[in-house]
């Protein structure tokens, strides 16, 4: 085992989190960085090209875990795509940007009983760090920030067909989807997205940017962090592997760990923090007991299975998006608790695809947003190698599958609507079925969104991981920054709420080592 130079921080993980930390902190000459990446680098077509970020699923990009076989879902074990290399997921995913609705984060303000994470605290966030070539709005949106934003550029017809079948359907329209619209029940607006041009717009390249430029900041790809080295309860360092050796890195200030709601829990537990029952039954030594390590994972899912035959073929565009739908399925409910993302391509689960399908084809993805359902993550065994058992949850409440029925039922409406018959053609999937046919269908396309959330989660119950400033309970020097802290799953997708957890993670960092 051969130990590096010591550096201040240690970053493990360059996804939508890590990259911000690392690029923050690393502003400041006088501190040491380490960014450690398990993946490989960014320079891959399917990587820098938007049109081409499908062909990152199941690729070497992605950690392609699964999930358990799910009676729930007819048997299925589900693909997990998790993005691996510089950017994580933000150099894999479809680039949607999505802030999240007002009250999550007023809700996770409440859960920590710390004002920095209510709605208008992060918005000020948003506004520095947005480059936002959009509809004006100097309240809630920014120019000049590090990352580019726009609604979905030269939007084809059918997309703007959708915004007028969403509004007959009872869903307001707005010109951004991350304006007012974030602060209300409901509404409908062309996607936001991270592209310019043709031209991905990842978190890695928009906080660490030339790397060259920070001499202070050391960036390892290809190198898997395997353990957290402990002297006590002080985290010191970790260690790692690079070209089938070992290393260690030491950490002076501070160890963040950024590896997403599937690997942060794993390195958690195999270092000999997590729920002592677990440890003991892998014969880890137990640095801290910490019970809701892997619990609380939470993740949104869709019916993939709601197309409709395009009349005419459709343009990709900038990533095979157009309009978006949000509204509140129960009016007693004061924030959406569904989504509608139209797709310009056919968007199905292999499972429920029982047709040719039509050769033009668009679809509509119903997205339940806040399930009730909860799984978890357990290892296998004591190593970095072994695996993991993961169960995603998938309509463990018996509520949730009522809100898929219902989501796919508002999804089939605003399809079917008049506003794009001139457009659209009939409905290729799922047509009108009877119940028991209907409820197998759903069953065999419900996919995960990939936004795996919860399980390493902020607050200050029994089964919380960090307090409200990302670190970890009766553990020094370890602080925890990705999507597994936030106690309950954001309102659309999890890139943008990743890069301000990075954000304030930063800022915590700054304040509490003076730099």
């Amino acid at each position: 085992m051969r130990t590096l130079f010591n550096f201040d921080f240690v970053v493990c993980g360059s996804g939508s989190s890590g990259s911000v930390i690392a690029g923050r902190i690393a502003e400041n000459r006088d501190v040491e960085v380490l960014l450690i990446e398990a993946g490989g680098n960014d320079c891959s077509a399917s990587v820098t090209e938007a049109a081409n970020w499908m062909a990152n699923i199941g690729s070497e990009r992605d950690w392609c875990f699964s999930a358990e076989p799910n009676p729930r879902l007819n048997g299925r074990r589900l693909h997990l795509a998790m993005g691996k290399g510089l950017g994580g997921g933000s150099s894999m995913n479809g680039m949607m940007w999505a802030r999240g609705h007002r009250s999550d984060w007023d809700l996770l303000a409440v859960a920590t009983g710390d004002s920095g994470w209510s709605y208008n605290s992060i918005l000020k966030i948003y506004r520095r760090i947005e480059d936002w070539h959009g509809a004006p709005d100097r309240e809630r949106r920014g120019v000049g920030g590090p990352v580019f934003v726009q609604a979905v550029p030269n939007p084809p017809l059918i997309a703007l067909a959708f915004k007028d079948a969403a509004k007959s359907c009872g869903i307001p329209c707005y010109a951004d989807a991350n304006g007012e619209m974030m602060e209300l029940e409901r509404g409908c607006a062309l996607l936001n997205v991270t592209v310019r041009g043709s031209r991905r717009v990842s978190i890695f390249r928009s906080y660490t940017g030339d790397v060259a430029d920070k001499p202070n900041l050391t960036v390892l790809h290809d190198a898997t962090v395997t353990r957290l080295l402990c002297r006590g309860k002080r985290v010191t360092g970790v260690e790692f592997s690079c070209d089938g050796e070992t290393y260690t890195a030491n950490a002076g200030l501070q160890v963040v760990v950024s590896l997403g709601a599937i690997n942060t829990p794993k390195l958690l537990m195999q270092s000999g923090i997590g729920p002592d029952e677990e440890l003991k039954r892998h014969g880890i030594p137990i640095v801290q007991h910490l019970p809701g390590v892997g619990q609380n994972f939470q993740d949104h899912f869709n019916v993939a299975g709601s197309l409709w035959e395009a009349k005419e073929p459709l343009p990709f565009g900038a990533n095979g998006g157009g309009a978006t739908a949000f509204w509140n399925g129960d009016t007693k409910v004061d924030a959406p608790n569904f989504q509608l993302i139209q797709a310009l391509i056919p968007y199905v689960s292999d499972d429920a695809r029982k047709i040719d399908l039509p050769r033009n084809t668009w679809s509509i993805l119903p997205i339940v947003l806040q399930p009730e359902s909860r799984g978890w993550i357990r290892l296998t065994g004591p190593n970095p190698s072994d695996g993991l058992e993961i169960d995603a949850g998938f309509l463990n409440e018996p509520a949730d599958f009522k809100m898929a029925l219902d989501c796919l039922a508002f999804s089939r409406a605003i399809g079917n609507s008049p506003a794009l018959r001139g457009l659209s053609g009939p409905e290729a999937l799922p047509g009108p079925l009877p119940s028991r046919e209907l409820d197998n269908f759903i069953r065999s396309a419900i996919m995960p969104q990939w936004h795996p959330c919860g399980t390493a989660k902020m607050g200050n119950d029994a089964l919380s991981v960090v307090d409200s400033h990302l670190q970890v309970y009766g553990i020094d020097g370890l602080m925890i920054a990705d999507a597994a802290v936030l106690p309950r799953i954001p309102t659309g997708n999890t890139m943008a709420p990743c890069v301000v957890i990075g954000e304030r993670a930063s800022e915590i960092l700054r304040a509490k080592h003076g730099i």
